[in-house]
């Protein structure tokens, strides 16, 4: 609401600025009502396409855009300083005015007084005048030109450096390095393995997870090098993650942007490691040896496997469940069965019941790297 308001304000603005210039720089002349018709459409329409503009980018990059501006400004100062070494310069090379004017102007009564011979020195030294100040007023739109192309020139390279190092700014003093610092909550860095198990586009639609997720490029690169491989499951799993990509960027509630980085030959798990370490990002992955490598580097991690490890129900002992039996268990007298959600139930004394729904008393329950197991009884059979 606030933002329909500053530009409903900035348009009225817009229109009252155009329509005071014409009456304050007509008022002497006498200003129509055509005029300032046109004036005031003109200003309306410009305002409404810098407002279409700014409306049409919804997902603004803050450090793009102060970047840019750093950019700008520090290209500006740069040409400005040059600017003093141009006008240096055209003091020492500007073309010399040696003629003068002559004091008998042509075409006067005192000019048409005088002999031929006198006429035509006076005109020799009109058109010498006039042909060095013609060299002298080239030679300055020159150096205009110079020092507008100087101007281009430094708020491109500035702008261009900025923005290709706007996340890696250092104030350099000896055995001193001030590294950017990270407020807020940090970024997370999505992997290749969370992109194709495909979980975490169901974590984000219950809007427990909050903050800014990146996908290197690269890893966009090796989910399509994936979907375009020959091996049948590779190309499954590469389609699969592109897909899940897809689906996070049209969820309008989700932060999410396609992030670059530097061109690199290492394997993309080290890509992984220095980009979470440069941005001091979060990395989110499911492979066991990557969180392992990012721990000995202090680099953060979220295991969507914990996650969901860590949210499976917990059976306390003396509860009740109703588990389908579907198999012998290793013990001559076990049988197992599952839960919903995936959790082993070993059943004592319960072969005899394997094919059946049996309700068991939880006794205990044992977690381990490949899950959660539960121990119950039968509940009409006794403690042991």
């Amino acid at each position: 609401m606030v933002l329909y308001f500053l530009r409903g304000l900035y348009i009225l603005l817009s229109a009252s600025i155009a329509g005071f210039y014409v009456l304050s720089f007509q008022k002497e002349g006498g200003a129509d009502f055509h005029r300032i018709t046109v004036m005031l459409l003109v200003a309306v329409a410009l305002s409404s396409g810098l407002i279409f503009i700014d409306a049409l980018v919804r997902k603004k990059n803050l450090s793009s855009v102060s970047g840019l501006f750093l950019g700008l400004l520090a290209g500006l100062l740069a040409a400005f300083a040059l600017s003093f070494v141009v006008d240096l310069f055209a003091v020492l090379t500007q073309p010399a005015v040696t003629a003068t004017v002559p004091q008998v102007q042509p075409n006067s009564l005192e000019y048409m007084s005088l002999n031929e011979q006198a006429k035509q020195v006076i005109d020799t030294q009109v058109k010498q005048y006039a042909g060095q100040m013609a060299n002298l007023a080239a030679f300055t739109n020159i150096l205009h030109g110079v020092k507008v192309l100087i101007g281009l020139g430094c708020v491109y390279v500035s702008t261009s450096l900025v923005l290709q190092t706007k996340d890696d700014f250092r104030f350099v003093i000896p055995y001193i390095e001030f590294n950017r610092q990270i407020r807020g909550q940090r970024p997370v860095l999505l992997d290749t393995s969370v992109l194709v198990d495909g979980r975490i586009a169901d974590v984000l639609a219950t809007h427990f997870f909050q903050g800014t997720l990146l996908v290197p490029r690269f890893v966009v690169e090796e989910m399509q090098h994936l979907a375009d491989s020959s091996d049948k499951l590779k190309r499954g799993r590469g389609r699969r993650g592109l897909d899940v990509l897809r689906k996070l960027q049209e969820n309008p509630n989700n932060d999410i942007r396609i992030e670059d980085s530097a061109h690199s030959n290492n394997p993309v798990d080290q890509q992984l490691l220095e980009m979470a370490a440069e941005i001091q990002a979060r990395l989110m992955t499911n492979d066991v040896n990557l969180i392992k490598v990012a721990e000995i580097n202090k680099i953060p991690t979220i295991n969507l496997n914990q996650l969901a490890m860590a949210l499976k129900p917990t059976a306390l002992p003396g509860e009740l469940l109703e588990v389908a039996l579907i198999r012998p268990g290793e013990g001559p007298s076990q049988a197992v069965g599952y839960l919903d959600d995936g959790t082993m139930v070993v059943a004592e004394n319960a072969r005899a019941q394997i094919g059946q729904r049996a309700k068991l008393v939880v006794t205990s329950s044992l977690q381990t790297a490949a899950g959660r197991m539960v121990f119950g009884r039968l509940e009409d059979t006794p403690r042991a």
